[in-house]
């Protein structure tokens, strides 16, 4: 018997890569990979499919030969690993042509797309389409609690599939999503965003419209009809019928909610269609935006044949995603939240959502700005109203930032705070931080290992502030 093909992949601990290696393994690859920074979720994943991981990016980790090389959108040219394949005669292929050569050929492909909520409306419409018995497959960029996993083969026709507009490899610039030729889309919102990739809000516009030319016509595009960015972008051309959603009734919406009594952090809403109630949804998610996304994941899997009645039953068993307001742990009175906020649109939402649970409770943001947009200062004039709504704000302001970060604290007034160092960025929180506060911790990386540093902290020294009771 021949031994499996050898798939060594470039780049694998990103969340994409990451489920790219988990399907490959599923489907009878053997798998080897390499990366930077290596944290959870997906270096927990990794380990526990047995998949080997080679710390850095030399050149070494091509000897002995791969079959084929899978190579991650982090990977540049002048990278030893980079400079290596290509001067050998080794077969590469990008993470997105892969998946769609090996896995979605034959598959009824439900993407989601947009700038916001693609993570939780992917898990919440493959969680829909499991309930209703029909074993999806999947690749999220996250693990929903429900699963465990970021990514699985499931069983055909279904394989939903977060759709980022991320560009693909360094040696093809068209956005991931292009790849995946999706039967049903949902498309969530647009805005700016990717900055050291796309140069305006237009150029991102266009590459959803290349994604809305590829939707053949007996397929469907669910989409958020309140989005001026995404109207814009349809009329661009469209050549599938399109169901609209929005929180309220507004013209193009097929699909509204309002909240219902006692829900009105939205954990408790009914669903319409047309106007007219079609179910009720009471889970453990909060915030506009989750009934928003919940809408799109209802709409999309109704396309795949689940009725409403069970979308909404699904969702109530619903049980969150890692790194969205996940709770990391509560130490001498404060609970410490890990989520993935990293655009001021989405730390507004997720802060709005928060107040809405808490109440008049002490809400402490505190953001790691990290993505490639944040540190090249592009959202630094809607960063402090996005952190508006909360009652204190810490930024952490490495020396390799690249702005500078005092117009944002000056406009938080009293409010804004500023550090440096992590470990000295936990001790501060802990010293100031009262009994019933609560820690929104947003980053999309690993931060460092705030949210431990912080829980030790406050475990540590309890009257340093945390054991206090709130004015």
């Amino acid at each position: 018997m021949s031994s499996p093909r050898h798939l060594h992949i470039l780049g694998i601990c990103g969340t994409f890569m990451g489920g790219v290696a988990a399907l490959a393994r599923a489907a009878g690859f053997r798998v080897t990979g390499s990366d930077t920074n290596v944290y959870p979720p997906m270096s927990t994943q990794l380990e526990a499919l047995g998949i080997s991981v080679t710390a850095g990016f030399d050149a070494a980790q091509l000897t002995p030969a791969p079959d084929v090389v899978i190579v991650g959108n982090v990977m540049t040219r002048g990278q030893p690993v980079i400079e290596a394949l290509l001067d050998s005669a080794l077969p590469y292929v990008s993470g997105p042509e892969w998946l769609a050569r090996e896995v979605l050929k034959d598959r009824w492909v439900l993407a989601v797309a947009g700038t916001h909520g693609k993570t939780t409306t992917a898990s919440l419409l493959a969680w829909i389409l499991e309930y209703a018995g029909m074993n999806p497959g999947f690749l999220i960029g996250g693990v929903p609690a429900n699963f465990a996993t970021s990514a699985r083969l499931g069983a055909a026709p279904f394989f939903v599939i977060e759709a980022d507009e991320y560009d693909t490899a360094f040696f093809d610039k068209r956005a991931k999503f292009v790849h995946y030729r999706p039967r049903t889309l949902i498309l969530n919102n647009l805005e700016y965003d990717h900055a050291d990739i796309y140069p305006d809000l237009a150029a991102i516009q266009r590459q959803f419209h290349h994604l809305v030319r590829i939707v053949p016509g007996g397929g469907r595009i669910v989409w958020n009809a309140a989005d001026r960015g995404l109207r814009d972008t349809l009329q661009m051309g469209c050549w599938t019928p399109l169901e609209g959603f929005a929180r309220t009734p507004r013209p193009q919406a097929l699909w509204t909610a309002r909240a219902l009594s006692g829900g009105e952090d939205f954990s408790h809403f009914e669903v319409l269609e047309g106007g007219q109630p079609r179910g009720r949804v009471q889970w453990q998610l909060l915030g506009a935006h989750n009934m928003e996304n919940a809408l799109a994941a209802i709409a999309a899997a109704r396309h795949a044949g689940v009725e409403v009645p069970v979308a909404c039953a699904a969702l109530q068993g619903f049980q969150g995603i890692a790194r969205r307001l996940q709770v990391r742990g509560e130490a001498a009175g404060v609970v410490v939240y890990d989520d993935f906020a990293h655009h001021p649109t989405a730390i507004a939402t997720t802060i709005d959502g928060l107040r809405r649970r808490v109440g008049r409770a002490r809400i402490i943001a505190v953001l790691e700005p990290r993505s490639n947009t944040m540190r090249m200062g592009v959202h630094r004039h809607t960063l402090a109203p996005a952190l508006a709504g909360a009652d204190e704000a810490w930024l952490y302001t490495p020396p390799d930032l690249g702005w500078d970060a005092a117009t944002v604290l000056a406009s938080l007034g009293a409010r804004g705070h500023s550090n440096a160092d992590v470990q000295a960025l936990a001790r501060d929180l802990a010293r100031t931080t009262r009994r019933g506060d609560h820690v929104l911790i947003m980053s999309n990386g690993g931060f460092g290992g705030l949210h431990d540093k912080l829980l030790a902290e406050l475990r540590r020294a309890p009257a340093a502030g945390a054991a206090a009771e709130a004015d």
